[in-house]
Order: structure tokens, then C-alpha cells, then sequence
């Protein structure tokens, strides 16, 4: 793990910044394996941080930081769903997602982890430990996305 990134509690002030963070790596990182299409279904202009914060709110949420800057953040409910994980585009594979997921992972007593992985997302998974139940097919905003469901007991 990069000794420099550390992780805390998810914070309201913390909503715009998630927002703007997953925008840019849905639209800079997914890019790859979806189409403009689908990013743009998947992280739309129009995100209300909000909205954002409620979600967060209601599970448990960390952010990873370096210095005072947030690269990452994910969260899980207490039935073990961990809903989002994401990197900022600039700190990629350099242990962030790895930190926060171990966080995440321990945050629960839960006899299993699921996730809702995209394609992109699925290799850390599996590096992890998870293995694909199925893949379906979502509808955001009048678009399908392919992601998997991915178990780690």
C-alpha cells in the first residue's frame, strides 16, 4: 500500500467532492470498457450531491486521502452490499482501492461481501478474493449496463 494515502469517515462537506471524483473516473477509467452512451447514463452532468450524501450517510462510508486531497472512497451497508469503490483517475494501482476495500471489508460482521462490479472493476475483485454469481444487465437512465454480482464469503 502507498504509505501516503490514509483512510477516515466519510463526512456530509465530503458530498460534492465524491460526486465530482466519480464523474471523473467513470468518464476517464469505465471509458475503456463502456460506451459514451453508457458513461454518460451511468455518471450524468446533473448528480446531486444531495442525493449523494443521504446514500452515504445511510452506510458506512470512508474516504481515502493523501495529504488533503481525497483520492478514493467506497462504502458498505451492514448486510455486507458494499455499493461503491472508486479511485480518483490519477491514483490508480497504487493501493488505494485495495486500503479502502480491506476497510470496508472489516467495517461488518456479515458471512459475505456482494458487490455489483463493472467490467472494468472486476480484475480487483477477483485479485481479492471474489468470484462472479452472474452477470446481468442494468438500466440507468434508459440504458443497459453490464456489471457483475460478485461474492466474497
Amino acid at each position: 500500500m502507498n504509505t501516503g494515502i490514509w483512510i477516515r469517515v466519510y463526512r456530509t462537506e465530503d458530498a460534492s467532492s465524491l460526486t465530482a471524483l466519480f464523474y471523473d473516473t467513470v468518464h476517464r477509467i469505465n471509458a475503456k470498457d463502456y460506451t459514451r452512451e453508457q458513461i454518460m447514463a451511468w455518471a450524468p452532468d446533473d448528480m446531486d450531491p444531495e442525493e449523494w450524501d443521504r446514500s452515504l450517510s445511510s452506510h458506512i462510508s470512508y474516504i481515502a486521502m493523501s495529504e488533503d486531497k481525497i483520492v478514493g472512497f467506497g462504502d458498505i451497508d451492514a448486510a455486507g452490499y458494499l455499493d461503491r469503490l472508486y479511485v480518483h483517475a490519477d491514483y490508480q494501482r497504487m493501493g488505494v482501492g485495495s486500503a479502502l476495500c480491506e476497510t470496508l471489508e472489516r467495517a461488518v460482521s456479515a458471512a459475505e461481501i456482494i458487490t455489483h462490479a463493472s467490467a472494468t472493476a472486476k480484475p480487483f475483485f477477483e485479485n481479492r478474493g471474489y468470484y462472479t454469481v452472474k452477470e446481468q444487465q442494468v438500466m440507468r437512465r434508459g440504458v443497459w449496463l453490464t456489471n457483475y454480482v460478485m461474492v466474497k464469503r
